[in-house]
């Protein structure tokens, strides 16, 4: 790279995991991935591989305990239970019984085999759809390098000394959450990668050590040189290479307002969503483990309205009991009494990995035997659900509903087997709750124009937008090539949302959003104009959209939904949105 090159100003856009910003030079980190020998073996070395398998598993397991300790001394026992799937991924029968039948068959080593095992489950968890699962991918690499390393004798990847004595921004093209975890917030300013997300372990790490990162910047390791002077901005993700004075002018000013927006939004907790005529929103929060709750009740958010129950059934050898799932879902429930919490049932199937399912693989399983349609032909794994739901309910404000809903008939079949439970229970003399509602989430595009039919069924709907926007549009937003073509304000998508709505209202029940586009505050007078009744987002979003809610007028909203509707491109509605956005809430774009 030429010197002129290197002093100018250059600017790479990613995506912001943890807020902050951070100015400071390079610490640019590149490392190959190991190469794994591969060799066979004779017949009369087969038992001693297999000891040295256990010898590494169990060597693996040890430093990963000892991580989540140091972790949780640190910053809590919230963050250190990130690396329970880690440990889970250890002991998973499944992969490791696949692996010592390999080693036994082909007569090869340890460490190639178990490469070439683990990287069929992370290639199928890396092209999930959903997020969350999606992520798991780096969990499952994460200890699979620690596995192959103490095979090989490998040295582990060293990220505690921050590139020397002064404090600089890391820059690398993946840090997994064993990585994070070793960054050391005393010189380490913040970190940048070339993959990730917004959902991964490696972002709460960062977020829990209050790293500044950003993510998803395709090849900055590769466009960024050792000592090179960085601007990071953890709130929208901008990296700025050799930043220029007056960028660092601006910055400082915006450092400045952040500071006083943080602590604005910290005052919120007990405050009302209320718009600024009056209009409640009811502002819950997504979760994915009972762990979650605390951060819930910090937030202040109402209630749960997304409470995904697949992390039962991950990584495990057996289905969960009915007594476990109870378990969990009572704890919850309790805790938040009586704020309400919304369970959603198993959204599990075609492309997500149960290994105590042995499910076939699927030529395209985004459109597959997932979520209700799996439920409705195992209703032993499902009434199993329903009946620990049940039972979870008399103990709060518990309700439940049906994913990936694509018409009425499916919802029939659902409401026939819970019933079932509810005699069952009755018989047996279990209490429950006997009103508890029961939901559809509205996330395929037939669903959406039959909502008058399936209202008929429920008592409220929750949008899924983030399949909805998918599935209507026909577009996969994890491939590069056309993520641009993925529009939340594309006109079908409103269209869609207000005719949800309309349905819903009509019937007499409640319609929420639970994807994406209820924690993106720019849209946030858009779904208000739109009549929706509540929005459910990530617990770390709650203050910020409770912030914008109540800077908002229902007059202006319902105004800027009629003109939205008027419009024919998903940037024209998008401008509309972001203009209403500025006008009252700047400081929190």
């Amino acid at each position: 790279m030429s010197k002129s090159k290197m002093r100018a100003e250059r600017r790479f856009q990613g995506v912001a995991v943890s807020p902050g910003i951070a100015r400071g030079k390079a610490w640019v980190h590149r490392t190959d991935e190991e190469v794994v020998p591969r060799y066979e073996l004779k017949s009369e070395q087969i038992a001693a591989e297999l000891g040295r398998l256990e010898a590494a598993l169990t060597r693996t397991r040890g430093q990963i305990q000892e991580l989540q300790q140091r972790i949780s001394l640190s910053v809590g026992d919230e963050n250190a239970s990130i690396f329970d799937a880690h440990l889970l991924v250890v002991d998973d029968r499944s992969l490791i019984d696949e692996v010592v039948r390999t080693i036994k068959k082909e007569n090869l080593n340890a460490e190639s085999v178990f490469t070439n095992v683990s990287g069929r489950y992370i290639k199928t968890l890396s092209e999930i759809d959903d997020p969350y699962l999606r992520e798991r991918a780096v969990d499952i690499h994460d200890v699979c390098r620690r596995v192959v390393r103490n095979l090989t004798g490998g040295a582990s990847r060293d990220l505690t000394s921050g590139g020397g004595e002064e404090r600089r921004i890391l820059i690398s093209h993946n840090l997994t959450p064993s990585d994070t975890a070793q960054l050391n917030p005393a010189t380490v300013l913040g970190f940048a990668t070339d993959v990730g997300s917004k959902t991964s372990h490696t972002a709460i790490m960062a977020r829990s050590l209050n790293i500044p990162a950003v993510v998803a910047l395709h090849d900055i390791s590769q466009q960024v040189e050792m000592d090179e002077s960085l601007l990071l901005d953890g709130y929208t993700g901008l990296i700025v290479v050799n930043p220029s004075a007056a960028t660092l002018e601006a910055y400082a000013e915006i450092e400045r307002q952040k500071g006083m927006v943080e602590r604005e939004l910290g005052s919120l907790r007990e405050t009302e969503c209320k718009t600024m005529d009056g209009k409640h929103l009811v502002l819950s929060a997504n979760i994915e483990m009972p762990r979650d709750v605390a951060v819930v009740k910090q937030s202040g958010a109402e209630g749960v309205g997304l409470f995904r129950t697949e992390f039962l059934y991950l990584n495990s050898d057996q289905l969960p009991s009915e007594e476990t799932q109870y378990e969990a879902y009572k704890s919850v429930v309790s805790q938040l009494a009586p704020d309400p919490v919304i369970i959603r049932t198993l959204d599990l199937g075609g492309d997500k990995i149960m290994t105590s399912l042995n499910l076939p693989e699927e030529m395209n399983p985004f459109l597959g035997w997932r979520a209700i349609r799996f439920c409705l032909e195992r209703p032993d794994v499902f009434k199993t659900q329903i009946r620990a739901i049940l039972r979870a309910s008399a103990h709060g404000n518990l309700r439940m509903m049906y994913p990936m809903i694509s018409g009425v008939e499916e919802v029939r079949k659902a409401n026939v087997i819970l019933e079932e439970c509810r005699n069952e229970l009755r018989e047996e003399g279990v209490a429950y709750d006997e009103r508890m509602q029961i939901g559809a989430m509205i996330e395929i595009p037939s669903a959406a124009v039959s909502a008058d039919l399936i209202a008929q069924e429920v008592d409220f709907f929750s949008i899924g937008t983030n399949d909805l926007v998918q599935y209507t549009i026909a577009v996969d937003r994890l491939n590069e090539r056309i993520a641009h073509l993925y529009e939340p304000t594309h006109p079908a998508i409103l269209r869609l949302i207000r005719m949800v709505v309309s349905a819903a209202h009509d019937h007499g029940i409640w319609v929420g959003v639970c994807g994406e586009m209820a924690g993106e505050v720019t849209l946030t007078p858009l779904l208000l104009g739109l009549g929706v009744d509540e929005l459910s987002t990530g617990a770390a979003l709650v203050p910020r959209v409770k912030a914008a809610v109540q800077q908002l007028s229902m007059e202006e909203c319902v105004r800027l939904a009629e003109a939205a509707a008027a419009l024919d491109s998903a940037a024209a509605i998008y401008a509309a949105c972001d203009a209403v956005a500025r006008a009252h809430y700047p400081e929190l774009l």
